[in-house]
């Protein structure tokens, strides 16, 4: 099967391609590298293209031919997203349109899109379903969303199959590829946390300790990067296969607190570090996980990696090889 991946030199995208690879695909990786690492692509061909320049989407597509595409490539800063929600909807929504454009008119039918639970906003149930109400409460989540509703509709105009995987918190490394989290800035917790524990950071801050949980911090659903690569593959078989499109959630059905993350990263690292506590952020839920039945049923997706301590321990593995990231 020939791939199209886009946002392939990212964090998921990345470990996606080799996985691809490795299983006998032919992949093409297709970035533009504002925040990818062409280290991260190695050996794989890679396309430097940017999502809004329709031209250079339908030459790379009208070359390579491919079969499905698993579309990782966005803008996903959730304060950025607030501050200029312009670039939002050109990378998102528009430069998402010009890609599905593209694949159409070289004939390919099938997309694995990267969405969030972003979609959601704030949980009213958890574990959050398919069905939970989508009310994003910021221009991130809502773009995601829009660009969903537009697969939706090309699905339904027999244009594009498409399979959404709705994830939440991406977390660990592929450690025997070498691939691992490297953003800048980087607003995620494992690796914050983990950069205190290297002394890159001077501590690790907590920020509400007042929530209604059972330690009082945030609780979210972290998922093992190579978990969330496996559910893309198979989908893309699905896809595939049955030619059935669908949305699904990719999580654990479990949550972690903050304070959990940094025992963990404690005991991990065997390394003590600072930590500092304040209000809550502006926006925090207290506790977001996500039922994953929907694709355990349907697809056969389980988490092999769904303990933290698996999941800190191939983060402090790769960060502790890397401690400046790519750049090391």
């Amino acid at each position: 099967m020939r791939v199209l991946v886009t946002g392939g030199a990212g964090y998921i995208g990345s470990v996606a391609s080799r996985m691809l690879a490795g299983e006998g695909h032919e992949v093409l990786v297709l970035d533009n590298l504002a925040k990818g690492h062409r280290r991260a692509v190695a050996d794989l061909d890679l396309e430097v293209a940017d999502l809004e320049d329709p031209s250079a989407l339908s030459g790379v597509c009208s070359r390579f031919g491919p079969e499905a595409c698993m579309h990782f490539a966005a803008d996903s800063l959730v304060g950025e997203s607030m501050a200029d929600p312009l670039k939002y909807f050109r990378s998102n929504v528009a430069g998402s349109i010009n890609l599905a454009a593209a694949l159409v008119e070289s004939g390919c039918r099938d997309m694995v899109f990267s969405s969030t639970a972003a979609v959601y906003g704030d949980a009213e149930t958890v574990p959050i379903t398919e069905t939970h109400p989508k009310r994003p409460v910021n221009f991130y989540g809502l773009t995601k969303y829009m660009f969903e509703q537009a697969l939706c509709a090309l699905d339904r105009a027999g244009q594009l199959r498409c399979v959404c995987l709705r994830y939440f918190n991406a977390a660990g490394a592929d450690t025997a590829a070498d691939l691992g989290e490297d953003h800048h800035p980087e607003t995620h917790l494992i690796p914050r946390v983990i950069a205190a524990a290297l002394g890159s950071e001077p501590r690790a801050e907590v920020f509400g300790t007042d929530y209604p949980t059972t330690d009082g911090t945030c609780v979210r659903d972290y998922v093992h990067v190579l978990d969330l690569a496996r559910a893309h593959v198979l989908a893309c078989e699905h896809l595939q296969e049955t030619g059935g499109s669908g949305i699904f959630n990719l999580g654990n059905g479990s949550g972690f607190s903050v304070r959990q993350v940094i025992e963990t990263v404690r005991r991990v690292s065997g390394r003590n570090f600072e930590v500092v506590e304040g209000p809550r952020r502006e926006g925090d839920p207290p506790a977001l996980v996500a039922s994953s039945d929907k694709i355990r049923d349907e697809l056969g997706w389980r988490p092999e990696h769904p303990e933290l301590e698996s999941i800190v321990s191939s983060a402090w593995e790769w960060h502790s090889r890397h401690p400046n990231g790519y750049d090391s």
